[in-house]
């Protein structure tokens, strides 16, 4: 079972990850990206969910033309876990190279 991160780890995070922020109600991490346009988009969202389906960990998202809006939590820890911490830093590096 996956362990729920400390409250420093927590906070730790939320430090670490620009633009990532806490979901009010949930032990979960929130952010929006947006991006030149809908093909774009769906190239990021295309890397994550591979990304995603090999770690067995997937988010959260949704997607209008070129925001996709993700959410990151693991249920099964009941909240943020290692897991997270782990797909956003994927997601950070995927949507940085979507904007290159």
């Amino acid at each position: 079972m996956n362990e729920k991160l400390s409250s420093d780890a927590r906070d730790a995070f939320f430090k670490s990850f620009d633009g990532w922020r806490p979901l009010e109600g949930r032990d979960a991490a929130f952010r929006s990206f947006k991006f030149a346009d809908f093909n774009t988009a769906f190239g990021f969202m295309t890397r994550v969910a591979i990304a995603a389906e090999k770690a067995d960990h997937h988010p959260e998202w949704f997607n209008v033309y070129n925001r996709v809006d993700i959410t990151l939590t693991t249920h099964d820890a009941g909240g943020l876990s290692d897991r997270d911490v782990d797909l956003a830093q994927f997601i950070e590096q995927a949507a940085k190279a979507a904007r290159s």
